[in-house]
């Protein structure tokens, strides 16, 4: 079988869900105000274990891997998609929180985040 050349134009490494060893990489998520002391967590539609993914300091989520999003695309890369030419394949994280306040459960989607190194 021939080698395939895996460089180039797209990358074929998969990001761990853990910070590589030695590494301190965090993510920091403050909660909005109305969230209370019970709720959900969940990240890309998975949920969260508090004290296994994540902990809490006061009013803030903090996980201890590196979350990323996508970022913004230029103008070549949205000429790319419309055209079909290429999609956008980064890693893009979100952070969603279920909670109750007033008898209903409320949704708080793609919460912004901070990584720390």
């Amino acid at each position: 079988m021939k080698n395939r050349r895996t460089g180039g134009w797209h990358s074929t490494a998969v990001p761990s869900a853990e910070a590589p060893m030695g590494s301190t990489a965090r993510t920091l998520i403050e909660l909005p105000p109305a969230v209370g002391d019970d709720f959900e967590v969940y990240v890309n539609g998975v949920p969260q274990r508090r004290g296994a993914d994540y902990r809490i300091d006061r009013r803030t989520l903090i996980f201890t891997r590196a979350l990323a999003t996508e970022g913004k695309l230029g103008p070549v890369r949205w000429l790319s998609m419309f055209l079909g030419i290429a999609g956008t394949y980064r890693q893009h994280d979100t952070v969603d929180v279920i909670y109750e306040a007033g008898g209903r459960r409320n949704v708080v989607s793609g919460l912004p985040y901070r990584t720390e190194p």
